[in-house]
């Protein structure tokens, strides 16, 4: 009984000594290469999407949000937002797209490489936790091409801001048509209908 015992043991022994099988480790990497489903942020009501969607892509921007010196309808001038210019980065830090503003709309727009794109328009904001920040948005899709990841994205969502307001360069008559870039950093969820 004990040299049965003492063989079970050796066998144990040896299977874990034993690097896994090409099979194993293949199923291992592509359980490890899936896309993973996207959770929701937590976020304030006024900006919470609504029913019927679900997250299906996560991107991190960092860039800058560019502002030019424009007089208001009372002649006062302010920085006002031209647009974002920023890369877009998946949650392994990979560049895969850009955001910038619609040349034609001037509406925000995400171009991925995957040959998608949207353009969008904020449809509810709250304040960023920190206040040298913009706004968290609730964004609207206005318009989708191609078929790629943006394919069928109806919202979105900028969370966890990070800089991004204009700085304290002069803006006044001398100072007309100038721009600016502040430096940003943002999360953006995307949502579409539940499958």
């Amino acid at each position: 009984m004990r040299r049965l015992l003492l063989a079970a043991a050796a066998v144990i022994g040896l299977a874990v000594l034993i690097p896994a099988t090409p099979i194993a480790n293949a199923q291992a990497n592509a359980q490890k290469d899936a896309p993973q489903n996207e959770s929701s942020p937590d976020v304030p009501d006024a900006i919470t999407v609504p029913a019927g969607l679900q997250p299906v892509l996560f991107v991190h921007a960092k860039g800058s949000q560019i502002y030019t010196c424009q007089a208001d309808a009372d002649g006062k001038f302010n920085w006002t937002l031209k647009g974002p210019e920023a890369e877009l980065h998946d949650r392994k830090d990979k560049v895969i797209g850009q955001h910038s503003a619609d040349p034609t709309s001037k509406l925000p727009t995400w171009k991925l490489k995957d040959g998608s794109e949207v353009t969008g328009k904020a449809a509810a904001h709250v304040d960023s936790l920190d206040s040298d920040s913009i706004p968290w948005l609730l964004v609207n899709v206005v318009t989708n091409s191609g078929k790629g990841q943006l394919a069928n994205v109806t919202t979105i969502q900028r969370v966890h801001t990070h800089g991004g307001k204009p700085g304290n360069d002069p803006c006044d008559e001398s100072h007309k048509a100038t721009e600016t870039k502040s430096s940003y950093t943002a999360d953006y969820y995307f949502f579409a209908p539940a499958k």
